[in-house]
């Protein structure tokens, strides 16, 4: 772990931020404060190398403020490491998460967890990479108006798209332009399917399991397993006690069994860390923190994992995809970026506005709708 960093794939400490102190940093001391996952103590005893903090709003602000709350996520990272420099280095490439590890510092990304956040729009994608987002998980846990959520598999969701929607593959193919990485923890069956053959990039699955372990519709099965190894993207697995043994209790030994199945499927190649912590309730006896995750790198070693199949999933596969992604967006340069907006009857709604589309818009009607429900009201006191 001295020798490569750690990078873990999604971390909810930026949320426990907004629930606990509406996001004011003035209010806590990361150094100090111990009612999370994660503080920088922990950080340090657990080596984190890197980090992909998620920016994530909850899916009941779809068609209401998930924009601007997902803003507000973004900036709240890019705060934790303006506060704490010596601790935190603020990282948007696979060459920053080396500066900083050799500087000591651990790397800090942002992962934008669901396609509600984007308000199906390509604009606002593209201005939350310029804020530095470099992945996007293409749903939480409810369909957006472009693609469906993991739920439909459980059959407590009816399915919408058929997993992606026309708009939804533009979304895919802007992601590549970009260079962000597309993760597909969340996602159903269908839609793993049909991005691994659409991007043209490796994908991610920053915080999911394998299903053949814990028969759980947010862990990945064995045959999308082989797909992401031909595609050489990457599962990062999760920690939570429901993903790894499909129950309320779990060791650290049951989430090693999750690597050693996603390597013996997929090879060493494709696996990685994705802990989830702070996003989740219940955790495995001997990982109860970020502080606990040498042990199991320990766990693994003792598996008998070589040397390089540890430094591959400790940091070195999410290098390689990181990338890969970035090699693919530089061979798109020469792409304009995609201006065609979703239909607008795809997104209509009573907080929606139609600027822009063919449509009259319902805005424009407000102001005589309150001039003559005004002068109704007046008539009325006028009778009297």
């Amino acid at each position: 772990m001295s020798e490569t960093p750690l990078i873990d794939g999604h971390n909810d400490l930026p949320w426990q931020m907004r629930k606990q102190f509406n996001n004011q940093l003035s209010k806590v001391d990361l150094n100090t404060f111990n009612e999370t996952h994660t503080n920088i103590p922990k950080i340090k005893a657990g080596r984190l190398g890197a980090q992909f903090w998620s920016a994530y709003v909850p899916c009941d602000t779809q068609y209401k403020d998930a924009v601007r709350q997902t803003f507000e996520q973004i900036d709240v990272i890019h705060r934790m490491c303006q506060k704490y420099p010596d601790t935190f280095m603020f990282a948007s490439s696979s060459q920053d998460i080396m500066d900083a590890f050799r500087q000591n510092k651990t790397a800090s990304l942002i992962g934008v967890e669901g396609g509600h956040s984007i308000d199906s729009s390509l604009g606002t994608l593209r201005t939350m990479y310029q804020l530095g987002v470099r992945y996007l998980t293409l749903t939480h846990s409810c369909n957006t108006p472009w693609v469906d959520n993991w739920r439909v598999d459980t059959g407590s969701e009816p399915s919408q798209h058929n997993g992606l929607s026309p708009f939804g593959e533009q979304v895919i193919q802007e992601l590549n332009r970009l260079g962000m990485l597309v993760d597909l923890a969340h996602v159903p069956v269908k839609v793993m399917e049909q991005v691994l053959e659409l991007s043209k990039a490796p994908v991610i699955f920053s915080h999911s399991s394998a299903y053949a372990i814990c028969k759980h519709k947010r862990n990945v099965p064995d045959n999308i397993l082989l797909k992401v190894k031909e595609k050489k993207g990457i599962v990062m697995v999760n920690f939570y006690n429901d993903y790894v043994t499909c129950s309320h209790t779990a060791a650290l030994s049951d989430v090693a069994n999750h690597f050693d199945h996603i390597k013996k499927i997929g090879g060493p190649e494709i696996v990685g860390f994705g802990g989830d912590y702070d996003g989740v309730t219940r955790l495995p006896h001997g990982l109860e923190d970020v502080s606990k995750v040498p042990n199991l790198v320990a766990e693994l070693l003792r598996r008998n994992w070589t040397d390089a199949e540890v430094k591959a999933a400790l940091g070195g596969n999410l290098l390689r995809v990181l990338q890969e992604a970035e090699k693919v967006r530089d061979s798109l340069k020469s792409t304009y970026p995609d201006d065609a907006p979703i239909p607008y009857e795809q997104v209509e709604n009573p907080c929606r506005t139609s600027y822009g589309y063919d449509v009259p818009n319902q805005a424009a009607v407000h102001p005589l709708t309150a001039a003559t429900l005004l002068l109704t009201v007046s008539l009325i006191f006028a009778q009297k």
